[in-house]
């Protein structure tokens, strides 16, 4: 049991983590920023106006990317469990 083994394992649960985020929040981001874009334009100053979209935006990234998002936690889990006997012996 080497202190290594377990610094891998923190790094790859972090990019992990990254990578999942990042799938979800960067859509999101884009269509505020256009938005922010659009109202700075047009003067448009009203706050729920880029609320909106933001949230349609998350949740269609949630609903098309929810397939890959769990398939990457179980490979993640399932090479934490295959790790189990190298770790200990």
């Amino acid at each position: 049991m080497t202190p290594e083994i377990f610094v891998d394992v923190l790094r790859d649960a972090l990019f992990l983590v990254i990578m999942l985020v990042s799938a979800i929040i960067i859509p999101s981001l884009l269509v505020g920023l256009t938005v922010a874009i659009f109202q700075a334009a047009t003067s448009i100053n009203e706050q729920t106006l880029s609320f909106l979209p933001r949230l349609v935006v998350t949740l269609l990234s949630l609903i098309y990317g929810a397939h890959w998002l769990t398939g990457q936690l179980m490979d993640f889990t399932i090479d934490l469990v295959t790790r189990i006997p190298s770790t200990l012996g």
